[in-house]
């Protein structure tokens, strides 16, 4: 009697995906702020560029700090096809997965909202779009997208937005800024989409936003990029093992930074637009970066050294939140303010930094020692 072909096992968690999600938020918990102290303590041009790298291009261009945004949807993006796939498992009807879903969606713009500072009241002039709300609505948007349709035509309809989206900006300029340029912050006609919907609720009432409505069609596909992730590596074929897996994901990313290369002489890598060049700029740096943590934490099983990390990537939305809400710069002051009169302002800056990063790592320390999470 032959032998019945085992069942495949559920996947387990990627830890890697909460380490790589901390080492994400690392940067905008204060990590950023401690390479720009330390650099001072060195000025010269290594210094100068590293510093510049935590900061974002002023327009077109691309730093480090331009990362973090669409790494962080990216990775929300590579979780879903495993969290819909365990609630098919279960049975969960379609209709309640897509009520979940939007949900899930509206509870971040909600968030985001917050974030903007909607207890101040100032409805007149509260800005309305949000780095929280674009991560809500964009990962809605392709988990939607995820659900309905087969993977040849979440390619196809990922190519059609990338493109309309391109060609609308590099042919179609605000008609409210004559002689400017439609791939200028002031021509552009995203920001004038905003202007003319919201014009009281942008970012620094400057007229543009970088997180306006028209531009949050390219971050679907910056989602969709990790959802197509998500699904490679969570394929119950057994001959394709975590090692292979990892070098097809590192080969994606190659691809990826070529078309940007190509695409950025005709339309530049710009975040603020979220053009098409930057989507494929940054899905290079996002699923480069996930190979690698894949292939160290969960192929080679190398998992101490990410402990640090997916403290933070376990409640990255809270921290994101607590840094708004709770001046964590106070209790920094408050145990290592003495310690920083000791020394020099440029190694005191050091100093407030480092235990910024302190108090905050060991908030979310406490809170992951009593299973405490946020979840959205």
């Amino acid at each position: 009697m032959k032998p019945q072909p085992t069942k495949p096992t559920a996947p387990q968690r990627l830890l890697s995906l909460d380490a790589l999600r901390g080492f994400d938020m690392f940067f905008i918990m204060g990590f950023a702020g401690l390479v720009v102290a330390l650099c001072k303590l060195r000025p010269g041009s290594f210094a100068d560029w590293m510093s510049a790298q935590m900061g974002h291009a002023a327009w077109d261009g691309f730093f480090h700090h331009d990362t973090i945004f669409p790494l962080f949807l990216f990775i929300a993006g590579i979780s879903f096809p495993f969290s819909l796939a365990k609630q098919r498992e279960k049975g969960v009807r379609e209709r309640s997965i897509y009520t979940k879903v939007i949900r899930r969606g509206l509870t971040l713009v909600a968030l985001g909202l917050v974030y903007n500072g909607l207890f101040n009241l100032d409805f007149a002039t509260l800005r309305l779009p949000s780095v929280l709300g674009r991560i809500g609505l964009a990962w809605m948007f392709a988990a939607m997208l995820f659900i309905r349709f087969g993977i040849r035509t979440r390619i196809a309809l990922a190519a059609v937005i990338l493109v309309g989206y391109g060609l609308l900006l590099q042919f179609v300029a605000a008609p409210d800024a004559a002689g400017a340029g439609p791939l200028t912050e002031a021509g552009n006609i995203v920001g004038y989409i905003d202007r003319t919907i919201m014009p009281a609720h942008l970012y620094g009432n400057r007229g543009f936003d970088p997180e306006g409505l028209l531009s949050t069609l390219p971050a679907i596909v910056t989602a969709m990029l990790g959802m197509f992730t998500g699904e490679f590596v969570r394929r119950s074929e057994e001959q394709i093992s975590g090692s292979r897996k990892a070098l097809r994901m590192a080969a994606g990313a190659a691809l990826l930074l070529v078309l940007a290369l190509c695409l950025d002489p005709l339309q530049p890598v710009n975040k603020k637009l979220w053009t098409p060049a930057f989507v494929f700029a940054a899905g290079a740096y996002s699923l480069g970066m996930f190979a690698l943590f894949y292939y160290i934490i969960d192929v080679r099983q190398w998992r101490r050294w990410s402990y640090f990390f997916q403290v933070i990537g376990l409640n990255s939305i809270t921290i994101y939140m607590v840094q708004r809400i709770v001046r964590v710069s106070y209790t920094s002051e408050f145990f290592f303010g003495g310690l920083g009169s000791k020394f020099s302002p440029e190694v005191a800056s050091v100093i407030f930094s480092a235990g910024y990063i302190t108090v905050c790592w060991l908030l979310l320390w406490f809170l992951d020692r009593k299973k405490i999470y946020l979840k959205v």
